[in-house]
């Protein structure tokens, strides 16, 4: 660890927004910081199409494996000095995390990636950082097993969550933190998206989730919820590339209503058209799935023709193509994308919806600036701000939902 003096860095650096991006991807998240008002110095990555598309975009590339990667090597690509960056962003792998499928935690190499993000962090001390994840991270165990395989008095089944892990570490860097489930559709994304957000204070400072700006119900159309037709109507007649459907979904999607799926499909043909998932379990939302214009997509996946995850065309009969999966991740219309068909729309899925990494960024940067309270003494006497500090120091997962548990913060007597 290099000499590190606080005090000089909070004073010498106050003043920079520079930003340093791991885990970058397609950079939705870079890209929504930058509309903030952000600076990203340099992304980084190890998955060669993902760094093509950030190089032909213009943006400074390291490629290559985070676990091979020293921290001086990126101070030194951006001329940067430890305690300088005013951010560190990024979402380690999340699949091990991931409420689908087997949630194997830390058990698997790929979980242990955010050992890295920390490692980077503990020696270029960032003001702040941000990490995003999937929501089941906050109950993925640290030693996944199941009913049959737990032992009661095994101390690895009773090290608690991965969360849990993350938390203690930041704590001992001295990093303040705030934590919550964020649904993108309250951004101003058109599509319900939950992702778990972590920020990070290395000065200790007010930090706070981003309060939600658009809602299901407002009396003023600009606050509402966007929709699929606001992002991709007039793309109608110009859809760019899209994957095709194979004989048998096509015939069976052609029988399903703008906003429907297999429930949607003739009774005596669904067995046929559902083959084994008829008789399983869960919803099976996903199958035969065309999007509906006037509602918010559902979570763009990294494909739409999987039969399980269709995400097809509200009334064309075909899946959302590449440039409308971009435009619902709110992907800017000039941004390319290298790599096969499937790949871009891997890129796409597994990218930060542009408008809520922009609602995360400015509610950074607002506390930076020093400019995300109002003063004032209300409520017999006791300070707004100090109320809703002491709420969300309670648990930032407050504010996870749809908005509606903000008001109660602001209503506390």
């Amino acid at each position: 660890m290099i000499k590190f003096d606080l005090e000089e860095a909070r004073v010498k650096y106050q003043n920079n927004r520079d930003v340093i991006s791991l885990f970058s991807g397609a950079m939705g998240l870079d890209i929504g910081l930058e509309r903030a008002g952000l600076n990203v110095m340099i992304g980084q990555d190890f998955k060669p199409d993902c760094i093509e598309t950030m190089k032909l975009n213009g943006h400074k590339v390291l490629a290559g494996d985070i676990r091979e990667i020293n921290p001086e090597t990126l101070l030194e690509l951006t001329g940067l000095k430890a305690g300088e960056p005013f951010m560190i962003c990024g979402g380690p792998p999340c699949q091990p995390f991931s409420t689908a499928g087997k949630r194997l935690g830390i058990n698997d190499p790929r979980g242990s990636l955010f050992m890295d993000f920390i490692r980077m962090i503990d020696y270029i001390r960032p003001r702040f950082f941000v990490m995003e994840n999937v929501k089941g991270i906050i109950s993925a165990p640290l030693k996944h097993s199941t009913v049959a395989e737990r032992v009661k008095d095994d101390p690895e089944q009773r090290l608690g969550t991965v969360l849990d892990v993350i938390l203690s570490e930041f704590n001992i860097l001295g990093y303040r933190t705030v934590y919550g489930i964020l649904d993108a559709v309250n951004y101003g994304v058109p599509q319900f998206r939950e992702r778990f957000v972590l920020i990070g204070s290395r000065d200790n400072e007010d930090i706070f989730l981003p309060i939600p700006t658009h809602f299901q119900m407002h009396q003023s159309p600009e606050y509402k919820w966007k929709t699929v037709a606001d992002a991709i109507k007039d793309l109608e007649d110009d859809p760019g590339e899209y994957t095709l459907l194979s004989g048998d979904r096509k015939k069976y999607l052609l029988l399903v209503p703008e906003g429907g799926n297999w429930k949607d499909l003739p009774q005596e043909i669904i067995p046929v058209a559902m083959g084994g998932a008829y008789e399983s379990g869960g919803g099976k939302v996903g199958f035969y799935r065309r999007l509906s214009y006037a509602q918010p997509s559902p979570t763009i996946t990294t494909s739409p023709a999987q039969k399980a995850t269709m995400l097809c065309h509200p009334i064309h009969d075909r899946p959302l193509s590449v440039k409308e999966y971009a435009r619902i991740q709110q992907f800017p219309d000039e941004w390319k994308f290298i790599g096969t068909i499937s790949s871009k729309y891997s890129q796409i899925g597994n990218a930060v919806p542009v408008g809520l990494a922009e609602a995360i960024g400015k509610a950074i940067l607002s506390t930076a600036n020093k400019t995300s309270t109002i003063e004032t003494k209300r409520f017999r006497g006791t300070s707004v701000h100090n109320k809703v500090k002491n709420a969300m120091e309670l648990g930032g997962s407050r504010f996870r939902d749809s908005g509606i548990r903000i008001k109660n913060i602001c209503d506390i007597e």
